[in-house]
């Protein structure tokens, strides 16, 4: 399987350029989950961001511990073992397949993303548990067959079998001439019968001054979308949703002894919201 420095090395394929002088939106959120994939553009847009919402740090673990909880849940109570993640991101520790190999070490994951920045870090994403697999494709959300016809797809996966597929806080970066329900649509249209989706999303439902984050990020050549709770629901039409149904992400089936839980954040501080639910 080709990793990102052999992608690199391709005599076919252009260098990538990292902009390190201009935020990068995967590289902003990196830093505020406290990893170490950013540079001084992206620090100054975080502040910026923080500045709007000082709890931008906050919602972002929430958010990432959202995914584990997610995933442990997905893997030991429900049984599914294979993960397709899209809108990867940067690999910042623990990542989904980490998360999943620790309490099923011969799961296959799956990770899929645009950006070749994220590309030039894929080879941290390809470091599985040895009874297991992880892959990563080079592709885009707005584009969900060619995903799912990516050869490494599906020497990873069986579509054949139920998968996971999670789109943790994707959606709300989509452009805005695209239609993410179709999108998602057409992506568990493709999986089996009791494959599940997760996802979380942006929302202006609390008051949050969206419009001027928006303007922050719109600086590094991305736009966030804001949905309502009704909105959010829409993407599990004809799906079955899990309890607790679609609930801010620090509330989804807290655990204990989950770190994020110590930030004592009430309900309207991390504005996204959070929901799986099964194919039937």
């Amino acid at each position: 399987m080709t990793d990102a420095a052999d992608w690199m090395r391709g005599s076919d394929r252009p260098p990538v350029e990292l902009h390190t002088d201009r935020a990068h939106a995967a590289r902003v959120y990196d830093y505020l989950l406290g990893g170490k994939t950013n540079y001084a553009a992206d620090r100054l847009a975080a502040e910026e961001a923080l500045a709007v919402l000082p709890n931008a740090a906050s919602t972002a673990r929430h958010n990432r511990a959202f995914m584990h909880r997610v995933a442990r849940h997905l893997a030991v109570r429900a049984g599914i073992h294979q993960f397709l993640d899209i809108g990867t991101g940067i690999p910042t520790s623990p990542n989904l397949h980490e998360v999943v190999q620790a309490v099923v070490p011969h799961a296959r994951v799956v990770y899929a993303d645009n950006d070749p920045i994220v590309l030039t870090h894929s080879r941290a994403l390809h470091v599985s548990h040895p009874g297991g697999r992880t892959a990563y494709v080079h592709g885009d959300l707005c584009d969900p067959e060619a995903i799912l016809a990516s050869p490494e797809l599906r020497e990873t996966l069986d579509l054949e079998r139920p998968v996971a597929l999670t789109l943790v806080a994707v959606l709300h970066w989509l452009p805005r001439d695209q239609d993410p329900y179709d999108i998602v649509r057409r992506l568990t249209d493709r999986l089996a019968p009791g494959s599940y989706l997760a996802l979380s999303h942006v929302t202006a439902d609390f008051e949050h001054d969206i419009d001027r984050i928006s303007e922050t990020f719109e600086r590094t050549g991305s736009q966030v979308n804001a949905r309502t709770r009704a909105e959010v629901a829409r993407f599990f039409d004809g799906l079955e949703l899990i309890e607790p149904g679609i609930e801010v992400v620090q509330r989804w089936r807290p655990e204990e002894g989950d770190p994020t839980l110590l930030d004592q954040v009430g309900d309207a501080q991390v504005p996204l919201y959070g929901g799986v639910a099964r194919k039937p």
